[in-house]
């Protein structure tokens, strides 16, 4: 009969260094995003590894005596909004909100901006009469990340 001795010297060395390799890899810590208001937040993360994604919404609205004065006074029936230099959407002069919408609510300039690793990131804007490209209002515009910047705009 043949001794098996040899085989089983061999093959507890692999036995005690695969355990070895399982057991430190396994103690490994998930390494993910761990902020909540990150875009791609990972609930099963254990040690944060910088690799949190922001968004940002902003929603534009005036009043009902803003869109008169637009269109009684200045004559305009529709208005274009840019944001960071990309048109963003249009909308008749004629409509306006007696409060302040939510962002996504049907029928407004609604603005999503990706931040990227940044909690808040400034934008300019620019609205304006697309007829003859007549400036109405511009400025800065702050979007902070996991939440939508309400933006009245006045005369």
């Amino acid at each position: 009969m043949k001794r098996l001795y040899p085989l089983l010297g061999l093959s507890i060395p692999i036995l005690l260094l695969s355990l070895l390799i399982t057991t430190t890899t396994s103690c490994k810590k998930v390494e993910g995003c761990m902020d909540a208001a990150a875009k791609n937040y990972d609930a099963l993360a254990e040690e944060d590894d910088g690799s949190c994604t922001y968004e940002g919404k902003a929603v534009f609205w005036y009043i009902e005596s803003v869109s008169d004065y637009l269109i009684n006074q200045r004559g305009i029936t529709s208005l274009s909004y840019s944001v960071g230099g990309e048109l963003e959407g249009s909308s008749s002069s004629s409509v306006f909100y007696n409060y302040a919408p939510d962002c996504g609510d049907n029928g407004t300039i609604t603005v999503i901006r990706d931040l990227g690793t940044s909690k808040s990131k400034q934008y300019s804007y620019k609205v304006e009469d697309p007829i003859d490209g007549e400036v109405v209002w511009e400025g800065v515009i702050t979007f902070e990340a996991n939440s939508c910047v309400v933006f009245q705009l006045d005369n």
